[in-house]
């Protein structure tokens, strides 16, 4: 690879952004609203999303992934599926995907790198949630390109994404850096694209795959590692 950067694609959910209202206690709240104990959890959630949205089918949206997830959950627990369907209704209703806050940092390191890098977002999600989120920063104009992984190209760790969002910036692989925090798709999917990876630590003490950099918070990028 050469030393050369001239590209810096970031993920959004939980690293440019996070809602004020974790989906945890969305999740909690759903399972109080249709008077049951909780029988999966939040992570197994995220499991059968990811599930879901790389299945061949096509979906319609956040609110039917959501409805499918619930629902294949709840077979798994041998629960009824309309019980699923209420609990999704009642968690969409409660989710507003602009009620979100950027990380700290996160402004600042889009702007400073902004002046002499092309920059784009790479996310796993539905484009009508991630176009309200991304709406919600102050700094989302920044952004020259915005790929919607699952939706635009197949979802991360995929380097697909990766690839579309390189050629809209009209740069190469060797020549750009993917911000993330998930050791589950960001980095795997930054390095299976050829793209150095800039990992937002979350406390693994031993990240696998171990990333190109790490920061503690994203303005550490305003000096970028990539130049040292």
């Amino acid at each position: 690879m050469t030393d050369a950067v001239d590209a810096v694609l970031f993920d959004l959910d939980d690293t440019l952004c996070e809602y004020r209202r974790t989906s945890a206690d969305l999740l909690r709240a759903s399972f109080e609203a249709v008077g049951v104990e909780p029988f999966f959890d939040v992570q197994e959630y995220y499991d059968a999303y990811e599930r879901v949205v790389n299945d061949d089918d096509e979906h319609d949206g956040m609110r039917e992934l959501r409805e499918i997830c619930f629902a294949n959950l709840a077979d798994e627990y041998g629960r009824s599926r309309d019980l699923a369907y209420e609990m999704a209704d009642h968690f969409a209703e409660a989710r507003d995907h602009t009620n979100v806050d950027p990380l700290p940092g996160a402004q600042a390191a889009v702007e400073a790198l902004a002046e002499d890098h092309a920059l784009g977002v790479v996310t796993n999600g539905a484009p009508e949630m991630q176009r309200r989120k991304l709406s919600a920063l102050e700094f989302s104009d920044t952004f020259q390109t915005v790929v919607f992984a699952g939706y635009d190209a197949p979802a991360k760790p995929e380097p697909d994404a990766y690839y579309a969002a390189l050629d809209d910036l009209g740069t190469t692989a060797d020549r750009a850096v993917h911000v993330g925090n998930s050791l589950q798709t960001d980095v795997p999917g930054a390095h299976a694209a050829g793209v150095r990876s800039a990992w937002l630590h979350d406390g693994t003490t031993e990240p696998d795959p171990e990333p190109h950099f790490t920061v503690e918070r994203l303005d550490e990028l305003a000096t970028p590692p990539w130049r040292n």
